[in-house]
């Protein structure tokens, strides 16, 4: 529970990358403030794109034998 605590979620991050975008598409952000923003946002959207490959490890697929199978695990031949 500590990890969930410290890291926001998909949505959270979905949220503050929507904000970034408006803030960098005001024209008269200064320079240095649109640098931020956008590293910002990069940290941002790699937070989100770590957490959306965890959740696709944990898919489970059902399988041409009808058993579960995790998803993305290279046995499937796909």
């Amino acid at each position: 529970m500590g990890e969930d605590a410290r890291q926001p979620g998909l949505e959270e991050g979905f949220h503050k990358l929507e904000e970034i975008i408006q803030r960098l598409e005001d024209d008269s952000l200064p320079l240095e403030d649109a640098f931020a923003a956008y590293s910002e946002g990069m940290a941002v959207l790699k937070q989100c794109s770590e957490q959306i490959d965890r959740v696709e490890k944990q898919v489970l697929k059902l399988g041409a034998d009808g058993q579960l199978e995790e998803f993305g695990n290279g046995d499937s031949g796909i």
